[in-house]
């Protein structure tokens, strides 16, 4: 029987431009982030039974977005892991780290960045989106038993904190 792999992308919340001293990967979250953290993480528990292994961009604001979340999903979540590839906005980066990732692994949940994250859903996925906005959550599912062979899958599911307000 093939395993199937399963691929949630979560672009990190809402971010300060408050301080233009401050460099970009220490932009911390808005106030705002943390209750859209909520509305996802809670709606997505309401869907999903599956575990996973996430892995964060160690950027400030994509960390604190990885901890929210998968503190809310808490028994659902194996590891999270912050990996510097991950902060990128170049979605052939991002493309390069998911075809790389263990075999092992069925079920992977990625926090990071846009450009990259649009990109990725869009090429990845069956449906389109003009943009992923801040803490928005795609789901993916691929019927390959390897990630380095994934490519097309189907969107099983879109959270976007706007539509959970």
């Amino acid at each position: 029987m093939m395993k199937t792999k399963r691929l949630v992308i979560i672009r990190h919340g809402k971010s300060s431009w408050k301080n233009d001293e401050l460099e970009d990967i220490k932009r911390p979250l808005k106030e705002r982030a943390y209750k859209d953290a909520e509305l996802v993480s809670n709606a997505y528990k309401a869907s999903s039974i599956h575990s996973f292994t996430a892995f964060t961009s160690p950027a400030v604001r994509a960390h604190e977005t990885a901890k929210l979340v998968t503190d809310h999903l808490d028994n659902q979540i194996k590891s999270l892991k912050v990996d510097g590839q991950l902060y990128t906005f170049s979605p052939s980066i991002l493309l390069d780290f998911i075809a790389n990732l263990s075999d092992n692994i069925n079920n992977v949940m990625l926090f990071g960045h846009n450009p990259a994250i649009t990109d990725v859903v869009n090429q990845l996925g069956s449906e389109y989106f003009q943009n992923v906005p801040t803490t928005g959550l795609v789901e993916i599912q691929f019927n390959e038993s390897s990630w380095s062979e994934i490519d097309k899958g189907t969107t099983q599911l879109y959270l976007f904190p706007k539509n959970l307000r």
